[in-house]
């Protein structure tokens, strides 16, 4: 019994080291932030001398944010929307119905997890100025549909292949049809792994930085990876405006990690327990 306590203790205080360590990043992050370029150097890992929005009203001064913040919610939500609503009705398709190509149409998405999608940025670019996307949000909204749906497919098909048939016998009985029966019988049950795809899938639009600086040249419709270079200066960068725009360009990630941390989780362990 003891031991049992004891080992508990450990796991506890070990998960709590863990957590301040991963924390400690993201609230000096914040702290610098607050400061100006001179505390930054002088005493990075202190307090601020006083707590000031000054640094955050200067930004929206200095570049155009709230046209890169809105960019990249478009971006980012449009690409996470398309990869859900195709990859779920992929899965569905792959894990309940069988023919001869089905397998062979699996493998297809298999093969967009082992191809790195930026091997083809040169036929992309040629692509998307042939049909008059180049420096338009749609060409990365399409790439990263494109890039997202491997991995998604691979992901809700295991957990749709989890979900016992009877359930859906028992639908069709009822009268239900093959989209009622995908709408409301088996996307409920599925959850946790559409909020594991909807967080992956939006961190990667929502930090990629290669695909914007490519096919995006106009400075309004620049994401926030890109847009934040400016911040950098040829010859001195103001820290705190850069610390502050990280800031802000976080909070996005965190809300939609902590609106959907519960069936994150409960997606990564699935099926770990009977």
């Amino acid at each position: 019994m003891k031991t049992n306590v004891g080992s508990k203790a450990i796991s506890y205080v070990a998960a709590y080291v863990f957590a301040l360590l991963s924390l400690y990043p993201i609230v000096l992050m914040i702290l610098s932030s607050l400061k100006t370029n001179l505390e930054i150097f002088s005493s990075p890992l202190s307090l601020p001398n006083s707590f000031s929005l000054d640094t955050y009203k200067k930004l929206w001064e200095a570049v155009p944010f709230a046209d890169f913040l809105l960019n990249s919610v478009f971006v980012s939500g449009m690409s996470v929307l398309l990869i859900t609503v195709f990859s779920a009705m992929a899965a569905f398709y792959l894990s309940r119905f069988s023919y001869k190509w089905t397998g062979a149409l699996y493998f297809f998405f298999i093969i967009g997890l082992m191809i790195p999608i930026k091997l083809g940025i040169v036929p992309l670019f040629l692509l998307m100025k042939n049909i008059g996307l180049l420096n338009s949000l749609w060409s990365l909204i399409l790439i990263y549909t494109a890039s997202g749906i491997p991995i998604s497919v691979f992901i809700l098909t295991g957990f749709f292949r989890t979900l016992p048939v009877e359930l859906e016998e028992a639908a069709r009985i009822d009268g239900c049809n093959h989209l009622q029966v995908f709408w409301r019988v088996l996307l409920p049950l599925i959850r946790p792994a559409l909020a594991t795809v909807v967080i992956i899938n939006f961190i990667h639009a929502w930090n990629d930085f290669f695909f914007p600086l490519i096919f995006i040249q106009e400075e309004a419709l620049k994401t926030i990876p890109v847009g934040m270079m400016v911040l950098f200066g040829e010859y001195e960068t103001d820290w705190s405006l850069l610390f502050a725009g990280l800031t802000l360009s976080a909070l996005p990630m965190i809300v939609v990690f902590l609106l959907a941390s519960k069936q994150f989780m409960e997606g990564l362990t699935a099926g770990a327990v009977k």
